[in-house]
């Protein structure tokens, strides 16, 4: 078996780093970001919505709870405006499936090193048990 430094790895992870970057998904990611910043209605919107957030905050530090109700009911209602323009929904859609996918990469990288953990011990994959686990619990152990 042969046997692998962190380095190695590191190089590897890299490698599928530069995969993922040529995919369709981040490919349509970056124009759906492309268009988000192009887009001057966006912009206007994230402006005021990132100026009101932070009014909210010292709102918030003063104590100023009715000001702050009112500030965060304008925050929600812009908030709302931006994901109804259909160039952010497209920005979040594709957000969301870049993390799909790395979701994915990630749960099967995990799986497969337990599995081969599990293998190269004479474990169980059925019960995911490594291979001492396996004597232990069958009381062979000695």
């Amino acid at each position: 078996m042969q046997k692998f430094t962190k380095d190695d790895i590191v190089a590897k992870a890299a490698e599928l780093a530069k995969m993922i970057a040529e995919t369709e998904e981040v490919d349509f990611f970056k124009r759906a970001e492309a268009q988000i910043n192009e887009n001057e209605r966006v912009r206007n919107l994230i402006a005021n919505i990132k100026a009101l957030q932070k009014q909210a905050v010292n709102l918030q530090h003063y104590g100023k709870k009715e000001a702050l109700k009112q500030v965060e009911a304008k925050i929600d209602e812009l908030e709302e405006e931006l994901d109804g323009i259909p160039v952010v929904q497209e920005f979040k859609q594709s957000q969301m499936d870049v993390n799909d996918l790395l979701q994915l990469i990630t749960n099967t990288i995990s799986n497969t090193v337990t599995d081969e953990i599990i293998k190269s011990t004479g474990g169980d994959l059925l019960k995911g048990q490594t291979g001492s686990q396996v004597k232990y619990s069958s009381g062979t152990l000695h």
